[in-house]
């Protein structure tokens, strides 16, 4: 009985005080615990903003509406930005891109890349064994004719796809902005010519013909500044391989 009653006077006297606002913020957060924000899950990530150690708008899937919902909880303004989803900067699928020799072993990107860099013949692009596909929760990915390809409506944007890409081809890019760069190669233009007929060769007549100024080419490879960008088409028509495209 005495035991007890120390353990009782223990627990009152060195009793921690949970945040009541934990409590509110994890009812704002959707349930995913996919660990997208860089947290365990939405139990961690609710303590780390409680605590002014995450943002308010931390929570990919969540997107805009938990961030409002949570920065009421906070006290503080939500940014609110614009819809991301994630894209896989390779065109090279098996009719287009040629490979230096057959691969039998295990369907693992990271173990496939470890030899000689992977069967394709160019060392940027996606190997399709489907990394990204098993670690998305959201069968938002499948491999289709070699190429990893995202399904935008289903994705969340929580870059669990692209931590799992040995290449580091997938980015995340605005949702409503359809101007899409597919390719990642930084060869010379012959080489990225010998090996995939869809890859950028880094001519940069999309740049000369950007009427705002939003595409660049640097080491051989365009790049589109999306808050330059007005999808106005020009630079999807002159590409002579298609590297840059408008893609649903």
């Amino acid at each position: 009985v005495l035991f007890g009653i120390i353990l009782g006077i223990a627990a009152i006297k060195f009793r921690v005080e949970r945040d009541p606002k934990i409590d509110s913020i994890r009812e704002a957060l959707p349930g995913a615990n996919c660990g997208g924000c860089g947290f365990a899950g939405c139990d961690a990530l609710a303590e780390a903003i409680a605590a002014g150690k995450a943002p308010v708008n931390g929570c990919p899937v969540g997107g805009a509406k938990s961030a409002a919902a949570i920065g009421e909880i906070m006290g503080v303004k939500a940014d609110t930005s614009a819809k991301k989803t994630a894209f896989v900067k390779c065109n090279g699928t098996c009719d287009k891109a040629k490979n230096k020799f057959e691969y039998y072993g295990a369907s693992d990107c990271v173990y496939e890349n470890g030899i000689n860099g992977g069967a394709k013949a160019c060392a940027y692009g996606c190997l399709g064994d489907g990394n990204c596909v098993k670690a998305c929760n959201f069968d938002a990915l499948h491999v289709v004719d070699g190429v990893a390809v995202v399904d935008k409506d289903k994705c969340v944007a929580c870059g669990a796809c692209i931590k799992a890409c040995p290449k580091h081809l997938i980015e995340l890019v605005p949702y409503d902005n359809l101007i899409r760069v597919a390719c990642n190669s930084k060869d010379m233009p012959k080489a990225t010519k010998d090996n995939c007929a869809a890859g950028c060769m880094g001519c940069k007549i999309c740049e000369r013909n950007c009427p705002s100024e939003a595409v660049t080419v640097t080491d051989f490879l365009a790049h589109v500044d999306y808050d330059k960008c007005t999808q106005c088409g020009i630079c999807t028509e002159k590409c002579p391989t298609k590297a840059i495209a408008k893609r649903a």
